[in-house]
């Protein structure tokens, strides 16, 4: 035993020490005294305490090892200084600190020691009155979790996904709110697949649009089919939102078939509703990405058959251009006989007959659909 509390001993500091969100923490600092906290409360049997001051997570903390309940504080975007002492006081591991400062990282769920580190992806919708080949359809942003027996810790980044409203309603609901940290967290995932659920449906309109586009019948004087830009940049925006679905299935799977110690059994099983919406959500956007595919590709289609008969038209009217052309090419030889050139009505017979020969070509080529 005592070897490895020595171990400990040499092992955890020297993680801290690798982290550079410790690196210039101060013990005596109040973590809460940091721009970043956006709220910080205590909950006990479902309803928020001193719901007229906001503590500080070190007082909430305290408060929570001394009478019971959880403490939940949100933060947003966070600087490693801002989030040292809060990783401190709540005893989080190094590489999840590091993750949820820096940002950027995939959906996933992982376990350490007694706090459970999720990342969340949010996705929103940005309107536009129309889509152009430069749009921006889907704005990402980032939710960090961690819960623990007694705290739950949310770290946003990003302008969108507030849980303002998420918190105001969860309190409204004291029964699923008694029933700990997990509730939030289930509360945070519902929310997250909730938001994109809406995104698909308007994602859904701009396709549905580009595809009218794309097959609908020319009228005169317009071009065929659409921007092909204007498809990939859609097709570019799908697969970011792919990017911020497809990875959060395990993690939802876990949550909603393997018990964990931190996780109540009764809101397991709403985990269960958010896991199967989010596949949902999954198979929508897959769908998205490949009737993108199918799109662009005929657009391309389109655009190869206009080539075509562009080309076709212009060589009906070559070889229409190329009987005139001969036919005065000869008499502009300038020879001595030529046939009819001493005949009054030579030149207007000449005429006739060239119009007469193109215009029989012209109906020729406009039966075979050249023209």
């Amino acid at each position: 035993m005592s070897m490895i509390r020595d171990l400990r001993a040499v092992v955890r500091p020297s993680l801290r020490k690798a982290s550079p969100a410790y690196s210039n923490y101060d013990a005596t600092r109040d973590p809460s005294a940091s721009s970043a906290v956006v709220d910080c409360a205590v909950y006990r049997h479902g309803r928020r305490v001193q719901e007229s001051a906001c503590p500080s997570p070190r007082e909430a903390m305290r408060e929570v090892r001394e009478e019971g309940g959880f403490a939940w504080i949100g933060l947003h975007e966070p600087t490693e200084a801002e989030f040292a002492g809060i990783a401190q006081e709540f005893g989080l591991h190094p590489l999840a600190v590091e993750d949820a400062v820096h940002a950027h990282q995939r959906p996933k769920l992982e376990r350490y020691d007694e706090t459970l580190f999720t990342v969340f992806k949010t996705i929103h919708y940005v309107e536009h009155a129309e889509l152009t080949a430069t749009s921006e359809v889907v704005e990402t942003g980032e939710v960090m979790c961690f819960t623990g027996r007694d705290f739950v810790i949310t770290v946003r980044h990003g302008g969108q996904g507030s849980l303002k409203s998420l918190r105001n309603r969860l309190q409204d609901d004291p029964d699923l709110l008694s029933k700990g940290p997990s509730a939030v967290l289930h509360s945070i995932a519902d929310h997250v697949v909730d938001g994109y659920i809406a995104v698909a449906s308007a994602v859904q309109d701009d396709i549905d649009s580009v595809e009218n586009e794309v097959f609908a019948a020319p009228t005169k004087g317009s071009s065929r089919g659409t921007d092909a830009g204007r498809i990939y940049q859609l097709k570019r925006e799908v697969l970011q939102f792919k990017r911020a679905v497809s990875p959060l299935l395990r993690p939802m799977q876990l949550l909603s078939e393997r018990p964990m110690r931190l996780v109540d059994p009764d809101i397991q099983k709403y985990f269960r509703d958010v896991a199967d919406h989010l596949e949902r959500v999954h198979e929508q956007v897959t769908g998205f990405d490949e009737l993108l595919n199918s799109i662009l590709q005929a657009n391309l289609a389109q655009a190869t058959v206009a080539q075509n008969e562009d080309m076709r038209k212009i060589t009906a009217w070559a070889a229409i251009i190329a009987v005139p052309t001969m036919i005065c090419g000869v008499y502009g030889m300038n020879f001595e006989h030529m046939p009819e050139l001493q005949w009054r009505y030579g030149y207007p017979m000449v005429m006739t007959t060239i119009v007469g020969i193109c215009l029989t070509i012209h109906r020729a080529l406009r039966r075979n659909g050249w023209l």
